[in-house]
């Protein structure tokens, strides 16, 4: 941890900013989070949510996660807002279920998706969430694959495809790239014992109608571990491409795992590739292995960027984020950074880039990178 500390400030030139510290105590469950029954959760009945959503019409359909599908829905206050049906039967459905409710009731940053309220009725879960118009981060970086789902043997198309969707620009998504590192931040040091999210990926970064980003879907979060060097042993939870190496050999679990998938999300910014395609030709199919080598590489890093921010960056602000991107997916999670430190790292990135984009064009970009060492 000491290495990855001196490696990290030296890399961005910031001074090292130590965590928050907690009081050492052994948590490793969820069930030992004990939730006050005035949080201000509303309790909804099954009824009023199956009249919010239409009855759960398949045109309210504006997503799925593993929990269920997700419907749009407007309460009778005339809220919008998202409404999470669960599908699965059984113990795992249940603790995932308390996982959302228990967790969201006691956590509170402008980062994270807010829980509204939930359903408990013997044969009904549902969480209900504030609504988020823009919907998934994965839907806008690839809008060309239009999000469909199968219900009833019928394909169709959700409320929140997103197949016009014009690609990110840069500036937001460095915004996105900070708010998002703000939401695991809050989770990691502002929160005791901390919080791992478990599943971090760009479909779990929810964009509002302004495409400010807030970190969502709870349902396979844990408890850490207080303790320095620490570690949670679980069964290995994740999605493919973006599974930091020692959770899925060994099922330690740290916050630097959720880093690592930091960082993959990052180089989905940076690039416009999913995780995982093995579609692509040999060696490019798994994302972090085709892109690591090449990111201290300040040649190399711009020929890997996505296309659609041609003219749009500077040769400064892609060096750096690729820099960030690269200690977050090492191999070794003590050589990677603490969310704290993506967070200072990449705030002047923001600043410095409002500050001089008016001035941006293909030819300034030329004109700003660096000189080859």
């Amino acid at each position: 941890r000491y290495y990855s500390k001196i490696m990290f400030g030296s890399f961005f030139g910031f001074k090292y900013l130590e965590g928050v510290n907690y009081e050492d105590k052994e948590c490793s469950s969820i069930a030992n989070i004990q939730v006050a029954t005035d949080k201000g959760l509303q309790v909804f009945t099954y009824k009023q949510l199956h009249s919010a959503t239409g009855g759960f019409g398949k045109s309210n359909v504006i997503g799925y996660g593993g929990f269920g599908l997700v419907y749009q829905g407007v309460l009778q206050d005339g809220r919008k807002v998202a409404v999470k049906l669960m599908d699965r039967a059984g113990r795992q459905g249940e603790e995932e279920f308390d996982v959302e409710v228990e967790l969201l009731s006691r956590l509170s940053s402008p980062y994270l998706l807010a829980l509204v309220g939930y359903c408990s009725e013997i044969n009904h879960k549902i969480l209900v969430y504030e609504f988020m118009a823009n919907g998934g981060l994965q839907e806008h970086l690839y809008p060309i694959s239009v999000m469909t789902l199968l219900i009833d043997g019928a394909c169709f198309k959700t409320a929140g495809s997103s197949a016009s969707a014009s690609k990110l620009d840069w500036e937001t998504r460095l915004r996105i790239a900070l708010e998002a590192a703000k939401g695991l931040e809050y989770l990691h040091e502002h929160v005791s014992p901390p919080v791992i999210h478990r599943d971090f990926k760009s479909s779990n970064i929810l964009l509002d109608k302004s495409f400010h980003a807030k970190v969502s879907d709870f349902g396979s979060a844990k408890l850490g571990s207080d303790k320095a060097g620490g570690h949670v042993s679980t069964r290995v939870l994740g999605t493919q491409g973006y599974v930091a190496p020692e959770y899925a050999l060994t099922g330690h679990l740290t916050t630097k795992s959720d880093v690592y998938s930091y960082g993959v999300v990052l180089l989905e910014l940076l690039t416009g590739r999913v995780p995982v395609d093995m579609k692509r030709p040999p060696g490019e199919g798994v994302l972090v292995s085709w892109a690591l080598p090449q990111l201290p590489d300040r040649d190399k890093v711009v020929e890997i960027m996505d296309p659609a921010l041609e003219c749009q960056f500077s040769m400064k602000e892609v060096i750096q984020v690729a820099a960030i991107a690269a200690m977050c997916v090492q191999p070794e999670a003590d050589y990677r950074p603490l969310m704290a430190d993506v967070v200072q790292s990449l705030v002047p990135l923001v600043k410095h880039h409002r500050a001089t984009s008016k001035v941006g064009s293909c030819s300034s970009f030329h004109a700003t990178q660096s000189p080859k060492a």
